[in-house]
């Protein structure tokens, strides 16, 4: 057995301090979660104060502090004692969020609030609008599977379901709690390694969205500047099928947007995905690349079966000049997945259509973030 160990205060603080809350990904000190320490015959109590009761891996939280104290302090016991924050404490969480959050710059918005960081122009994070012309070409699937491929590769991802009137994204991926809200601050639900916000945590299944257009730009808008998503490598946008209003919202809120076309083999999905990708050019919007859905069914005898006809990715991309970046197969399993919030790429990283969404994340990574050229800038 080894020597015993004694910390002091000092050290049982610096320690505590030190250790990362999952759901945030900040030291406990920085978020004003540790409390009292007491230190009495060798016995170190400390407090975790949680912003809410049910605090998502609370269970896991409390177990990591208590290992790392009990690495320093052998001598004695150690007992991690919860309680919930108190109303001043989560002011105090959500303005150091909300510090956290924005520009070095301080810029204001129409509220005077400073803008999110990873908007300023100099932020390395990469927005990816997933769009399609039409529906049921699987575009929200390509979304949650692609930022799950982006994750595995060891990038830190948001996804923001920006389909307000026909949300799926949160039963695809089938996270265990709810966005946090601490004030006007939202925390994204994490789960399978990314963050996640959609209007489909915020209303019924059953119930539909029946909104104008300034109400629309509103909610998107709240979603991208009053959310706590720190400062991803990507931010993955499940895009509503067609051109329209989030469109335009998405230009004036995320000028740096790179477009990502989602079609189907068959020629007449080609024509009507091309309008998204025209829409996307004349909001001066950068069209990066197309992805092809649906593109071949792998029979038991081996073979691949073209259910759904050929070559529309491959015209499509011709069309708009810009990559066929990948093409995904048709396998029912991708469908079931997604219904039971089961991703492919997490239930079977192996498999086919895992392995082709690897390789649509390798390649949208290689491609590196697109040169924005504004209108204003161009000299006479």
């Amino acid at each position: 057995m080894g020597e015993e160990k004694m910390a002091d205060g000092a050290q049982i603080r610096a320690v505590a301090d030190a250790v990362v809350d999952p759901e945030i990904e900040l030291g406990l000190g920085v978020l004003g979660m540790i409390g009292a320490i007491s230190i009495k015959d060798g016995a170190v109590d400390v407090t975790l104060a949680l912003p809410i009761a049910a605090w998502p891996g609370a269970d896991d939280l409390e177990r990591r502090l208590g290992e790392s104290l009990r690495e320093i302090h052998t001598s004695g016991d150690v007992q991690v004692t919860r309680r919930v924050m108190t109303e001043d404490e989560r002011l105090n969480l959500r303005a150091t969020l909300r510090r956290i959050m924005s520009s070095e710059g301080d810029h204001g918005h129409a509220h005077g609030d400073p803008v999110p960081r990873f908007l300023d122009p100099e932020s390395t994070t990469r927005v990816l609008g997933i769009s399609s012309g039409k529906g049921g070409v699987g575009k929200s699937s390509v979304t949650v599977n692609l930022a799950i491929a982006l994750a595995h590769a060891g990038k830190r991802v948001g996804v923001l379901d920006a389909d307000v009137y026909g949300f799926s994204v949160p039963k695809m991926l089938g996270p265990l709690h709810d966005p946090i809200i601490l004030g006007d601050t939202v925390l994204p639900t994490a789960v399978h390694g990314v963050r996640c916000l959609s209007m489909g945590f915020f209303v019924p299944d059953e119930q539909p969205v029946i909104w104008r257009g300034p109400m629309l730009h509103k909610a998107i808008q709240q979603f991208i500047t009053e959310a706590y998503w720190g400062e991803p490598d990507f931010l993955v946008i499940d895009m509503p099928p067609g051109t329209g209003d989030v469109a335009l919202t998405l230009s004036e809120v995320l000028p740096r947007v790179e477009m990502y076309v989602v079609t189907t083999p068959q020629p007449a999905a080609q024509r009507v995905a091309q309008r998204s990708a025209w829409a996307a050019r004349k909001l001066k919007l950068s069209v990066r690349g197309v992805i092809e859905n649906m593109s071949w069914f792998t029979g038991d005898d081996a073979k691949r079966y073209e259910l759904f006809g050929s070559g529309g990715g491959e015209e499509l991309a011709g069309d708009l000049g810009v990559p066929l970046l990948g093409k995904i197969p048709f396998v029912p399993a991708l469908r079931e997945g997604g219904d039971q919030g089961s991703p492919i790429t997490v239930t079977d990283p192996d498999c086919e259509v895992s392995r082709a969404f690897q390789e649509l994340a390798e390649r949208v990574i290689s491609q590196g973030p697109a040169r924005v050229y504004r209108q204003e800038l161009r000299l006479s």
